[in-house]
């Protein structure tokens, strides 16, 4: 069986201090959520090592919204994967569609990510997903293979089995637009599809999670179906309720 997956993608949000206090909410009510789910959290790096401090020794993990794609220098304003993981994060998002539109983020420099990822002993995120133009003009497919081939590809064996893949149309994500529950299910078996050609059986157990305003009241469908292993959660992943609702949809 495949992990279960909800992580909070926080983005640009919260001090310090409102982390702090969304996350002890999370771990208070813990106890009423879906046993089988692996909960993360994605703080803003401002306050990664609070809450991972906070975190340590629960059912929750915490991850980095992004890495710098070198080890170490003069780069002004980059946080690399060992500072990451010297603060106790166990997961890094790459690939976040706002990255690659907003900050330009290349195919070359995700495998540099990817690779300081792995030598740091953290697991990616890897984010995939077409545009609006690029789902109504059918390209769909080419765009998500091209992200698959261009990055994932490159990793070793080992490397593969320490990976997770989210599927995040872009055309719904904070847009109050959803991937169908069957669109979602198409697409993520497309990607495994993708995956086993390269990496074979080993990537059935890959897990494959949705992004793009999935609620607690669209997560039950959504993750009912039989490639969608979990979701990454934007704006409701703000508050502990609605996070821990989403996580439920297993149930």
């Amino acid at each position: 069986m495949r992990k279960q997956i909800v992580a909070g993608n926080w983005k640009m949000n919260t001090t310090p201090e409102q982390g702090v206090v969304l996350v002890k909410e999370i771990l208070k009510n813990l106890g009423q959520s879906c046993t089988t789910v692996n909960y993360i959290v994605c703080p803003p790096f401002t306050h990664l090592s609070e809450v991972a401090k906070v975190t340590r020794g629960t059912a929750v993990q915490v991850g980095a919204q992004n890495c710098a794609d070198e080890a170490k220098g003069a780069y002004t304003g980059e946080v690399s994967a060992e500072m990451i993981a010297s603060i106790g994060a166990q997961y890094v998002i790459l690939g976040h569609s706002e990255r690659r539109q907003y900050y330009g983020e290349t195919s070359a420099k995700l495998v540099k990510r990817m690779a300081l990822t792995y030598a740091n002993g953290l697991m990616p995120i890897y984010c995939v997903g077409e545009t609006l133009e690029e789902r109504e003009n059918g390209k769909l497919w080419d765009v998500v293979k091209a992200q698959i081939e261009e990055v994932v590809f490159t990793l070793s064996d080992e490397q593969f089995r320490h990976l997770v893949v989210a599927y995040e149309p872009v055309w719904a994500i904070g847009t109050g637009k959803v991937a169908t529950a069957d669109q979602a299910q198409e697409m993520h078996a497309f990607i495994r599809k993708v995956l086993i050609s390269k990496f074979g059986e080993a990537a059935q157990k890959t897990p494959i999670l949705y992004g793009g305003s999935v609620k607690a009241d669209n997560a039950a469908e959504i993750f009912a179906k039989e490639d969608v292993d979990g979701g990454l959660i934007g704006g409701a992943s703000l508050k502990a309720e609605d996070f821990l609702a989403i996580g439920n949809g297993f149930n």
